[in-house]
């Protein structure tokens, strides 16, 4: 198992990011039973504070390398016939929340990407999930402390709730598909 962020586990680092870093992960590992793709960037900011620089740079990852890791491992899956991909979204990709313009943009693109990837793929075997968390408790984080709108940390999901959410949709027998999941919260 390969499970894809901006670094990839197994003994391959990739820069997502980086068309160059792409091609030698593809290289490194031609085939794969799935995809995950979690990476993830994110800031806070009003859209006229927001640096037109770092708003390139959360799409390049957030949504770029989604359709990058679509793009070189889809041919694979259809020569085999079998495959499925993962796409963790956020409550941000079909819920706006102020100074989240990059952030929401981002994983609006992503779900209308991963919404797309999946009628391409309807009828086939290849399988498509889009999990949609609220917020996480992850280093994400960090830089961003108590905020008024936010919740605090202790009422976050924890990233093992998420990782369950996509255990199960890869765990389902064939002939089904999860097409999205949404997490909350209790």
């Amino acid at each position: 198992m390969i499970a894809v962020s901006r670094t990839v586990t197994g003994g391959v680092s990739a820069d997502l990011t980086r068309a160059a870093d792409v091609s030698r992960l593809i290289e490194s590992v031609p085939t794969l039973d799935f995809v995950i793709h979690v990476a993830g960037a994110f800031v806070l900011s009003p859209i006229e504070a927001t640096d037109p620089a770092t708003f390139d740079e959360i799409l390049a990852l957030n949504v770029g390398a989604a359709f990058g890791l679509m793009h070189a491992f889809l041919p694979g899956m259809r020569a085999r016939g079998s495959g499925h991909i993962v796409t963790v979204g956020s409550i941000a990709d079909h819920v706006a929340f102020p100074e989240n313009g990059a952030y929401a943009a981002s994983k609006y693109a992503v779900r209308g990407l991963h919404e797309v990837l999946r009628e391409e793929l309807r009828g086939s075997p290849i399988r498509a999930t889009l999990i949609s968390p609220s917020a996480v408790d992850t280093a994400i984080w960090d830089t961003v402390g108590e905020r008024p709108g936010l919740p605090p940390r202790s009422a976050m999901l924890k990233p093992v709730a998420v990782a369950d959410a996509i255990l199960y949709a890869l765990t389902r027998p064939e002939g089904v598909s999860i097409d999205e999941i949404r997490l909350s919260h209790t």
